[in-house]
Protein backbone atom coordinates (compact mmCIF):
# COMPACT_ATOMS: atom_id res chain seq x y z
CA UNK A 1 0.00 0.00 0.00
CA UNK A 2 1.49 3.46 -1.18
CA UNK A 3 2.13 6.26 1.76
CA UNK A 4 -0.11 8.43 -0.80
CA UNK A 5 -2.76 6.37 0.16
CA UNK A 6 -4.78 7.67 2.43
CA UNK A 7 -4.44 11.84 1.97
CA UNK A 8 -7.46 13.78 1.96
CA UNK A 9 -8.68 15.68 -1.36
CA UNK A 10 -6.86 18.78 -0.50
CA UNK A 11 -9.42 21.58 0.81
CA UNK A 12 -8.09 24.04 -2.52
CA UNK A 13 -6.94 21.66 -5.37
CA UNK A 14 -5.84 23.37 -8.89
CA UNK A 15 -5.93 20.25 -11.46
CA UNK A 16 -6.56 18.64 -14.84
CA UNK A 17 -9.57 16.48 -15.28
CA UNK A 18 -9.38 14.53 -18.47
CA UNK A 19 -12.51 12.47 -19.41
CA UNK A 20 -12.95 9.37 -21.38
CA UNK A 21 -16.16 7.03 -22.21
CA UNK A 22 -15.08 3.40 -22.09
CA UNK A 23 -16.85 -0.27 -22.87
CA UNK A 24 -17.00 -1.98 -19.39
CA UNK A 25 -14.44 -4.17 -20.33
CA UNK A 26 -11.65 -2.06 -20.38
CA UNK A 27 -11.86 -1.60 -16.64
CA UNK A 28 -9.11 -4.41 -15.55
CA UNK A 29 -7.18 -3.69 -18.44
CA UNK A 30 -6.62 -0.09 -16.76
CA UNK A 31 -6.60 -1.17 -13.65
CA UNK A 32 -3.58 -3.31 -13.64
CA UNK A 33 -2.09 -1.11 -15.88
CA UNK A 34 -2.69 1.47 -12.92
CA UNK A 35 -2.17 -0.88 -10.38
CA UNK A 36 1.87 -0.77 -10.66
CA UNK A 37 1.34 2.73 -9.93
CA UNK A 38 -1.57 3.38 -8.01
CA UNK A 39 -3.37 1.94 -5.22
CA UNK A 40 -7.29 2.19 -4.22
CA UNK A 41 -8.37 4.85 -2.37
CA UNK A 42 -9.94 4.68 1.39
CA UNK A 43 -13.54 4.22 0.06
CA UNK A 44 -12.74 1.88 -2.33
CA UNK A 45 -10.63 -0.63 0.52
CA UNK A 46 -13.79 -0.27 2.52
CA UNK A 47 -15.94 -1.49 -0.15
CA UNK A 48 -16.72 -5.15 -0.91
CA UNK A 49 -16.25 -5.21 -4.76
CA UNK A 50 -14.10 -1.70 -5.03
CA UNK A 51 -17.11 0.37 -5.67
CA UNK A 52 -18.86 2.87 -3.60
CA UNK A 53 -22.03 5.12 -4.08
CA UNK A 54 -21.05 8.80 -4.95
CA UNK A 55 -24.22 11.15 -3.91
CA UNK A 56 -24.54 14.83 -5.46
CA UNK A 57 -26.53 17.48 -4.82
CA UNK A 58 -26.25 20.22 -7.30
CA UNK A 59 -27.29 23.70 -7.03
CA UNK A 60 -28.22 26.33 -9.63
CA UNK A 61 -29.88 29.71 -9.86
CA UNK A 62 -33.55 30.45 -10.38
CA UNK A 63 -32.71 30.91 -14.26
CA UNK A 64 -30.33 27.47 -14.40
CA UNK A 65 -27.36 30.12 -15.29
CA UNK A 66 -24.81 27.67 -14.54
CA UNK A 67 -26.62 24.94 -16.11
CA UNK A 68 -26.64 27.78 -19.23
CA UNK A 69 -22.85 28.35 -18.96
CA UNK A 70 -22.16 24.66 -19.35
CA UNK A 71 -24.55 24.27 -22.96
CA UNK A 72 -23.63 27.66 -24.10
CA UNK A 73 -19.38 26.21 -23.61
CA UNK A 74 -18.48 29.32 -21.03
CA UNK A 75 -14.90 29.52 -20.90
CA UNK A 76 -15.13 30.87 -16.96
CA UNK A 77 -18.02 28.79 -15.64
CA UNK A 78 -18.76 26.72 -12.47
CA UNK A 79 -21.20 24.64 -10.05
CA UNK A 80 -22.15 24.12 -6.76
CA UNK A 81 -22.58 20.83 -5.04
CA UNK A 82 -23.11 18.78 -2.22
CA UNK A 83 -21.24 15.35 -1.56
CA UNK A 84 -21.98 12.70 0.40
CA UNK A 85 -20.76 8.98 0.31
CA UNK A 86 -22.23 5.62 0.58
CA UNK A 87 -25.58 3.77 0.00
CA UNK A 88 -26.65 5.62 3.46
CA UNK A 89 -24.13 8.59 4.02
CA UNK A 90 -23.59 10.18 7.11
CA UNK A 91 -22.09 13.36 8.10
CA UNK A 92 -19.38 14.88 6.98
CA UNK A 93 -20.66 16.04 3.87
CA UNK A 94 -18.93 18.04 1.56
CA UNK A 95 -19.34 21.50 0.23
CA UNK A 96 -17.52 21.80 -3.19
CA UNK A 97 -17.59 24.71 -5.86
CA UNK A 98 -15.77 23.74 -8.91
CA UNK A 99 -15.02 26.35 -11.30
CA UNK A 100 -13.42 25.48 -14.84
CA UNK A 101 -11.44 27.99 -16.69
CA UNK A 102 -10.58 26.47 -20.08
CA UNK A 103 -9.21 23.46 -19.43
CA UNK A 104 -8.00 23.71 -15.59
CA UNK A 105 -10.31 22.85 -12.76
CA UNK A 106 -10.41 24.78 -9.50
CA UNK A 107 -12.21 22.82 -6.69
CA UNK A 108 -12.86 24.08 -3.04
CA UNK A 109 -14.24 22.10 -1.03
CA UNK A 110 -14.90 21.73 2.45
CA UNK A 111 -16.50 19.08 4.92
CA UNK A 112 -19.51 19.64 7.22
CA UNK A 113 -20.29 17.88 10.16
CA UNK A 114 -22.74 19.84 11.93
CA UNK A 115 -26.22 17.99 11.78
CA UNK A 116 -27.90 21.59 11.33
CA UNK A 117 -25.36 22.85 8.71
CA UNK A 118 -27.86 23.62 6.04
CA UNK A 119 -30.11 26.10 8.11
CA UNK A 120 -27.56 28.81 7.23
CA UNK A 121 -28.76 28.51 3.75
CA UNK A 122 -32.79 28.18 4.37
CA UNK A 123 -33.51 30.19 7.40
CA UNK A 124 -32.16 33.98 7.45
CA UNK A 125 -30.60 35.15 10.27
CA UNK A 126 -29.71 31.23 11.92
CA UNK A 127 -26.67 31.52 14.26
CA UNK A 128 -24.03 28.18 12.90
CA UNK A 129 -21.69 27.12 15.37
CA UNK A 130 -18.38 28.60 15.14
CA UNK A 131 -16.27 27.09 13.12
CA UNK A 132 -13.19 24.97 13.79
CA UNK A 133 -11.95 23.77 10.15
CA UNK A 134 -8.38 25.31 8.97
CA UNK A 135 -7.86 28.52 7.23
CA UNK A 136 -8.69 27.18 4.03
CA UNK A 137 -11.25 25.51 4.64
CA UNK A 138 -13.41 28.14 6.56
CA UNK A 139 -12.67 30.67 3.54
CA UNK A 140 -14.49 27.97 1.02
CA UNK A 141 -17.07 27.69 3.74
CA UNK A 142 -17.76 31.23 3.27
CA UNK A 143 -17.44 31.30 -0.47
CA UNK A 144 -19.79 28.72 -0.59
CA UNK A 145 -22.60 30.87 1.64
CA UNK A 146 -21.96 33.81 -0.54
CA UNK A 147 -22.57 31.98 -3.85
CA UNK A 148 -25.50 30.70 -2.59
CA UNK A 149 -26.87 34.36 -1.63
CA UNK A 150 -25.77 36.04 -4.65
CA UNK A 151 -27.31 33.72 -7.10
CA UNK A 152 -30.38 32.50 -4.54
CA UNK A 153 -29.00 29.07 -6.03
CA UNK A 154 -30.98 25.64 -4.32
CA UNK A 155 -30.62 22.47 -5.10
CA UNK A 156 -31.97 21.27 -8.30
CA UNK A 157 -30.93 17.49 -8.92
CA UNK A 158 -29.25 14.34 -7.06
CA UNK A 159 -26.72 12.37 -8.91
CA UNK A 160 -25.78 8.95 -8.05
CA UNK A 161 -23.13 6.66 -9.27
CA UNK A 162 -20.58 3.87 -8.01
CA UNK A 163 -16.99 4.63 -8.10
CA UNK A 164 -14.19 2.86 -8.28
CA UNK A 165 -10.85 4.95 -7.42
CA UNK A 166 -7.16 4.51 -7.14
CA UNK A 167 -4.73 7.08 -6.16
CA UNK A 168 -1.07 7.73 -7.22
CA UNK A 169 1.48 6.21 -4.65
CA UNK A 170 4.54 7.92 -7.12
CA UNK A 171 2.94 11.67 -7.38
CA UNK A 172 2.09 14.24 -5.19
CA UNK A 173 -1.77 14.27 -6.50
CA UNK A 174 -2.91 11.79 -9.34
CA UNK A 175 -6.43 10.26 -9.53
CA UNK A 176 -7.85 7.28 -11.65
CA UNK A 177 -11.89 6.90 -11.42
CA UNK A 178 -13.64 4.80 -12.76
CA UNK A 179 -17.99 5.54 -12.47
CA UNK A 180 -20.72 3.76 -13.79
CA UNK A 181 -24.49 3.11 -13.16
CA UNK A 182 -25.22 6.78 -13.43
CA UNK A 183 -28.55 7.75 -12.13
CA UNK A 184 -30.75 11.17 -10.96
CA UNK A 185 -33.66 12.99 -9.54
CA UNK A 186 -35.03 16.04 -8.69
CA UNK A 187 -33.81 17.44 -5.58
CA UNK A 188 -35.31 20.80 -3.54
CA UNK A 189 -33.64 19.88 -0.46
CA UNK A 190 -30.62 19.79 1.42
CA UNK A 191 -30.46 16.24 2.30
CA UNK A 192 -28.03 14.10 0.18
CA UNK A 193 -29.41 11.26 1.41
CA UNK A 194 -30.63 9.04 -1.46
CA UNK A 195 -33.70 7.11 -1.83
CA UNK A 196 -32.93 4.03 -4.06
CA UNK A 197 -36.69 3.68 -4.85
CA UNK A 198 -36.72 7.84 -6.21
CA UNK A 199 -33.53 7.45 -8.27
CA UNK A 200 -33.64 6.95 -12.30
CA UNK A 201 -31.26 5.45 -14.26
CA UNK A 202 -29.72 7.54 -17.29
CA UNK A 203 -30.91 6.72 -20.89
CA UNK A 204 -27.10 5.47 -22.09
CA UNK A 205 -28.63 5.44 -25.92
CA UNK A 206 -28.57 9.10 -25.29
CA UNK A 207 -25.90 9.86 -22.64
CA UNK A 208 -23.00 7.81 -23.41
CA UNK A 209 -21.45 6.48 -26.72
CA UNK A 210 -22.67 3.06 -28.54
CA UNK A 211 -21.09 0.47 -26.27
CA UNK A 212 -19.08 3.12 -23.63
CA UNK A 213 -20.77 2.57 -20.17
CA UNK A 214 -18.43 3.89 -18.17
CA UNK A 215 -16.94 7.02 -16.85
CA UNK A 216 -12.76 7.20 -16.68
CA UNK A 217 -11.40 10.34 -15.34
CA UNK A 218 -7.67 10.91 -15.15
CA UNK A 219 -7.16 13.78 -12.61
CA UNK A 220 -3.91 15.36 -11.66
CA UNK A 221 -1.68 18.53 -10.87
CA UNK A 222 -1.67 21.26 -13.53
CA UNK A 223 2.03 21.29 -12.96
CA UNK A 224 2.94 18.08 -14.31
CA UNK A 225 0.82 15.59 -15.72
CA UNK A 226 2.33 11.88 -14.56
CA UNK A 227 4.14 10.37 -17.38
CA UNK A 228 2.29 7.08 -16.15
CA UNK A 229 -0.68 8.95 -17.33
CA UNK A 230 0.46 9.62 -20.70
CA UNK A 231 1.42 6.13 -21.40
CA UNK A 232 -2.10 4.74 -20.17
CA UNK A 233 -3.28 7.11 -22.50
CA UNK A 234 -1.34 6.01 -25.46
CA UNK A 235 -1.84 2.45 -24.78
CA UNK A 236 -5.40 2.21 -24.85
CA UNK A 237 -5.61 4.63 -27.71
CA UNK A 238 -8.10 6.98 -25.23
CA UNK A 239 -9.71 9.87 -26.77
CA UNK A 240 -10.94 12.48 -24.28
CA UNK A 241 -14.21 14.01 -24.42
CA UNK A 242 -16.67 15.99 -22.37
CA UNK A 243 -19.01 14.73 -20.03
CA UNK A 244 -21.01 16.70 -17.41
CA UNK A 245 -23.15 14.79 -15.23
CA UNK A 246 -25.02 17.59 -13.60
CA UNK A 247 -25.85 18.51 -17.51
CA UNK A 248 -26.70 14.92 -18.18
CA UNK A 249 -28.61 13.98 -15.09
CA UNK A 250 -30.78 17.77 -15.84
CA UNK A 251 -31.06 17.24 -19.61
CA UNK A 252 -32.71 13.20 -18.50
CA UNK A 253 -34.71 15.04 -16.04
CA UNK A 254 -36.21 17.53 -18.38
CA UNK A 255 -36.77 14.76 -20.75
CA UNK A 256 -38.68 12.63 -18.50
CA UNK A 257 -41.08 15.71 -18.11
CA UNK A 258 -41.34 16.20 -22.04
CA UNK A 259 -39.89 19.21 -22.30
CA UNK A 260 -36.11 19.82 -24.49
CA UNK A 261 -33.45 20.79 -21.81
CA UNK A 262 -32.71 23.43 -24.09
CA UNK A 263 -36.01 25.48 -24.46
CA UNK A 264 -37.09 24.69 -20.96
CA UNK A 265 -33.61 26.67 -19.70
CA UNK A 266 -34.80 29.51 -22.30
CA UNK A 267 -38.00 29.62 -21.19
CA UNK A 268 -37.40 30.00 -17.55
CA UNK A 269 -34.83 33.21 -18.39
Amino acid sequence: MGSHNQKAIPSLLERYELKYLIPVGMMDPISEFASVYCSPDKYALDAANGFYRVNSIYLDSPAYLFLRRRLEGVQNRFNMRIRSYGDHPDLPYFLEIKQKTGGVVRKYRVPVTDKDWYRIYTEPGFEEKRDHGGVTENINKKLFERMVYTYNATPKILTQYLRKAWISDVDDYARLTFDVDLRFRQETGYRPVPNQGEMVSCDHTLAFDPGCAVILELKCYTSRVPLWMIDLIRFFNLERRSFSKYLTGASELMALHRYDADSRISAVL
